[in-house]
């Protein structure tokens, strides 16, 4: 008897992109086991999207090859669900046909879009706003509705692109503990892309660090904290160790993304100069 392998296994090898003249990212490897959250960190502009999107199949790779269950990525597929740091609803469509949208593309009856959508909706505590539009919610409610419509078509893998980046940290916190408790539930595979340190590690079981443009792997992280995860473990041992591992292998790569203009201290000397130059300017 043949046994089942679970889906939603993601492999980047060797993976980079160019635009033109210019390198986005170069030689990439990185993978995602099934069921497993992994996140991307990294300076603004190392690629972090860029091999987001490649997964996504937005972006076709200029060398190297991305795999979902070992077939190659030749395009969007709704086995990959989307979710961007930008609300991405369609505004002309009520909260409940954004979540029916992807369900009524792949050919799905007007009565079970219905039961599935209103069944999400319920789940992310959205049951009583189906009918709202989007201008009418919250940042926090738009992103619940992204993130349901996102994974209505039962999609392999969960792609998020800094979701909770425009967030309140109250909402940001709410948000993160729902992401886990549909992860957990769903046993989905989650690549996940983050500028926020402790973000990274309270959602995370492995973390990249991207390089500084053209973005590279320079470090790969296993976080050792158990799950169910609680925001009482920031305070761990374990926590804070990782943290200041994160924080410093970032820094490095931020000072170099800024051609290493800060002071190695504290960037304080940039700053004494800028307030010079205005003052100059103001005279």
């Amino acid at each position: 008897m043949s046994i089942a392998r679970a889906r939603g296994q993601v492999d980047v090898s060797n993976f980079g992109l160019c635009f033109g003249q210019n390198t986005a990212v170069s030689d990439i490897s990185l993978y995602v086991e099934p069921g497993e959250f992994v996140s991307l960190i990294g300076p603004s502009g190392c690629g972090k999207s860029t091999v987001l999107n490649a997964v996504a199949g937005f972006l076709t790779p200029t060398t190297g090859q991305v795999l979902v269950d070992n077939e190659p990525v030749r395009g969007p597929s709704a086995d990959r669900g989307m979710v961007f740091q930008q609300y991405s609803l369609f505004p002309w469509k009520t909260v409940r046909q954004n979540v029916e949208f992807g369900l009524k593309m792949q050919g799905m009856g007007k009565s079970e879009r219905l039961a599935t959508a209103r069944t999400l909706l319920s789940v992310a505590g959205l049951h009583a706003f189906e009918n709202h539009y989007p201008e009418q919610l919250s940042g926090g409610m738009k992103q619940r509705v992204g993130i349901i419509r996102a994974l209505a078509t039962g999609p392999r893998v969960l792609l998020l692109d800094e979701p909770f980046g425009a967030l309140d940290a109250q909402t940001r916190m709410i948000m993160q503990g729902l992401l886990l408790d549909l992860w957990e539930g769903l046993k989905i595979s989650v690549l996940f892309v983050t500028h926020d340190i402790d973000e990274a590690i309270y959602l995370s079981d492995r973390i990249y660090v991207v390089t500084a443009a053209p973005g590279r792997i320079k470090a790969e992280l296993t976080v050792p904290l158990p799950r169910p995860r609680d925001s009482g473990m920031s305070e761990t041992p374990e926590f804070l160790t990782l943290r200041s591992r994160l924080h410093e292998l970032i820094r490095e790569e931020s000072l170099r993304a800024m051609g290493n203009e800060v002071e190695a201290g504290s960037g304080r000397g940039v700053g004494r100069d800028l307030a010079d130059a205005i003052g100059a300017a103001r005279h």
